[in-house]
């Protein structure tokens, strides 16, 4: 049985960013969290998958087929995509901005249904009937979240495509929206892979981690507290690992880099 994404021998430059060669496979159900420093490649890589880049060399299969012969329409009912900026040029509804996700499923009937509860799973149903350009940047962030629940509601074994989701809420919200989008790709067999810079979100929500250092994957690996001293090497810097009955969590010993010791 194919596997429901598959990169062999990718490469791709952006810029001054080269990333590759990457052979990797994902499978239905799978959480996968992008680790990596800044400009290692991490948002490329998940641009690459999204297929708003185009490999200079290598394959990319989605569920069999190569990603490029799939049609606009087809891949958004199956692949849905939350990018890092959030920006919308008009002062869109927010309902309006939340059913943009729907757009290959329209006249379905269940648009609006679909809207309300795509904003309550995001947290994000008190911002029904607010304009997007008059919210803050983590409300904002809740909105396209919804958006992305909305585009795939309806698909099984999908595959969600993040960019730093949580990036601009604050800690407690933060933890119980990756809880969310853990849910919810679970419940209908969602491969979910997203870029984060937060390594206690990445051990505690997702159970594989890529790690990414100067547009090579350094390890792929699973996210247990074994993989502390990649973590170090990915990072350069020593690193302390907490664990209780609630979780992991991970903390930078300052002004200790790789090698040293305290």
């Amino acid at each position: 049985m194919a596997s429901l994404l598959t990169l062999q021998d990718v490469r791709v430059t952006l810029g001054g960013t080269a990333i590759g060669p990457v052979t990797v496979r994902v499978e239905p159900g799978e959480r996968i969290a992008i680790l990596g420093p800044s400009g290692a490649g991490k948002s490329t890589l998940l641009r690459l998958i999204a297929r708003e880049l185009r490999p200079s060399a290598g394959q990319l299969h989605f569920d069999g087929r190569p990603l490029a012969m799939w049609s606009p329409t087809d891949l958004a009912r199956r692949r849905a995509v939350l990018p890092q900026q959030h920006g919308v040029a008009f002062g869109l509804p927010v309902e309006l901005v939340v059913a943009l996700g729907r757009v290959a499923r329209q006249g379905d009937g269940q648009q609006d249904r679909i809207v309300r509860e795509a904003l309550t799973h995001a947290q994000a149903e008190h911002l029904h009937g607010r304009r997007f350009d008059t919210l803050s940047g983590g409300e904002q962030a809740r909105v396209q979240l919804a958006r992305v629940f909305a585009q795939a509601w309806d698909a099984r074994d999908g595959l969600l495509l993040v960019d730093e989701p949580v990036a601009a809420l604050d800690p407690g919200l933060s933890v119980s929206l990756m809880a969310a989008m853990s849910d919810f790709a679970a419940a209908r067999g969602h491969a979910l892979v997203a870029v984060l810079h937060d390594l206690n979100l990445a051990l505690n929500h997702f159970d594989r981690l890529w790690l990414l250092k100067a547009g090579r994957m350094l390890a792929d690996c699973d996210a247990l507290p074994s993989t502390l001293p990649l973590l170090e090497q990915l990072y350069d810097t020593r690193l302390r690992l907490l664990a209780d009955d609630h979780g992991l969590a991970i903390l930078p010993l300052l002004g200790h880099p790789t090698g040293a010791r305290a």
